[in-house]
């Protein structure tokens, strides 16, 4: 088997449309049947739609980028710095025919990094309580559960959520 080329590329402005492709393209995929297809097009919307994502990147300090395999796009990774000197990791998809690749696992290296030279002390996401996939993918990173939390977010959904963190270590002498 060869190995695959795979990387993280800055998502800009004028990306906004074929990331909310993409998104769409994932939800649709892996949220129908655990949120319904009423939810999952009101959520595409509201957090994953191309003036969203531009809403996001101009007003709300989020930056982006394309997991990409072999120079295909392949997912993307959306992410908040918060006051308290956390990173809020928004948003990690990975499309279906390029899940386990190690694709979160490049991403929350990549994260860490990001933290380290920017002076954040954790990582933190949400995730729907029935997503079991992603709780397995995100425990095996290291991530805590460290509490719940149900969010009304319009329309009359609610996001049923456990909260997950992990801690960024200073970086040792060396590494």
């Amino acid at each position: 088997m060869t190995e695959r080329t795979r990387a993280l590329v800055p998502v800009r402005q004028e990306d906004a449309e074929v990331l909310a492709a993409l998104g769409r393209e994932i939800w649709e995929e892996h949220y129908t049947s655990l949120l319904g297809p009423e939810q999952v097009a009101y959520m595409v919307e509201k957090f994953q739609s191309a003036p969203a994502v531009r809403r996001q990147m101009q007003e709300e300090g989020y930056r982006y980028w394309f997991f990409t395999v072999d120079g295909q796009r392949a997912g993307y990774v959306g992410v908040q710095p918060r006051q308290d000197g956390s990173l809020y990791l928004s948003k990690l998809y990975v499309a279906a025919p390029y899940r386990g690749l190690g694709l979160s696992r490049l991403a929350l290296d990549f994260l860490t990094d990001l933290c380290r030279r920017e002076g954040l002390s954790r990582i933190w996401l949400t995730v729907n309580k029935y997503n079991s996939g992603s709780i397995a993918a995100y425990e095996a990173l290291g991530m805590t559960r460290t509490r719940e939390q149900t969010a009304d977010i319009g329309g009359g959904f609610v996001m049923d959520d456990y909260i997950y963190e992990i801690p960024v270590p200073e970086k040792e002498n060396g590494q």
